[in-house]
């Protein structure tokens, strides 16, 4: 039986409870507990781990419990990610999927101190559950390392924004992309295949997410994404709507869409795959954009 969107979702959010509970463990400190737990526990999409799951069951998926920490710990560094990224400093944010940024609820310093530490747990993670299978560990660990470094991974791509000048691909590759390229490769990795392959897929998918984010940063609503919108205009952040207007960022989405389906490696799930890959993409628009593009 092939495994349903409910299912994936349910050892992602299982995954992900497991790891929160034993790197809390019995003396944190109680209000850094539930800004953790607000920061990983509000209500999002999940699309990374979804993704590093979905590369993991074409691939054959024959070590879950690595795959679901792998996943777990992707969402960790992306939830890090996000307390930090709404703080005072950056974008300032008073809400994100629909609740309060974790420094509103909670203060910046812990919410400081909350993503520092997903950072670690996330790595922590990993460590925990590739007993079964410790010669994975080593390329795991390469990967989402990656994702998340200073030259190459979401710290640069934070960086970049700090910048008189800007290479678009650049920022978008280093900002939204690396975490993608980290879950397909990723999945490859957790089941045991080699990650190169698949780091195509993931950068063509992670640059078509932040296309269709800068999309919708114009064309939704604060109700509608959970979050402020207007905000690349509002911090003059680079955009792909800003360089290339509505209909030139949405060719833009539609070319990456194409390259990343056709950068899906040969495996015994890749229609499926390849099926997944556009559905979500879709997912993403604003409703009446989306009609525009169909």
């Amino acid at each position: 039986m092939r495994p349903t969107t409910v299912d994936v979702l349910q050892r992602i959010e299982k995954a992900l409870e497991r790891a929160v509970a034993t790197g809390i463990g019995d003396g944190c400190p109680p209000l850094l507990q539930r800004a953790v737990r607000h920061a990983v526990f509000t209500p999002g999409s999940r699309a990374r781990p979804r993704l590093l799951l979905a590369v993991a069951l074409a691939c054959g998926d024959d070590a879950p419990l690595l795959a679901d920490a792998a996943a777990a710990s992707l969402e960790l560094l992306h939830c890090a990610s996000l307390v930090h990224d709404d703080l005072p400093c950056f974008d300032d944010a008073d809400t994100r999927r629909g609740q309060p940024t974790v420094h509103r609820a909670y203060g910046e310093r812990l919410a400081v101190l909350a993503g520092d530490g997903l950072i670690v747990l996330a790595f922590e993670n990993l460590a925990w559950n590739a007993a079964q299978h410790p010669e994975r560990l080593a390329p795991l660990t390469g990967v989402i390392g990656r994702a998340v470094g200073i030259g190459h991974g979401i710290v640069a791509g934070q960086a970049w924004e700090c910048e008189s000048e800007v290479d678009l691909t650049a920022y978008h590759r280093e900002k939204t992309a690396a975490l993608f390229i980290a879950a397909t490769a990723g999945g490859a990795a957790a089941a045991g295949q080699q990650p190169g392959p698949w780091e195509r897929l993931g950068e063509r998918l992670g640059l078509a997410y932040q296309v269709a984010d800068d999309l919708r940063d114009v064309a939704s609503s604060a109700e509608e994404l959970g979050k402020p919108v207007g905000q690349d205009v509002a911090h003059d952040r680079p955009s792909a709507v800003a360089q290339l207007g509505i209909d030139g960022a949405q060719a833009r989405l539609a070319e990456l869409v194409t390259e990343a389906v056709d950068g899906i490696p040969a495996c015994p799930g890749r229609d499926r795959l390849a099926a997944l890959v556009r559905a979500e993409i879709e997912r993403l628009l604003p409703a009446g954009l989306a009609q525009r593009g169909r």
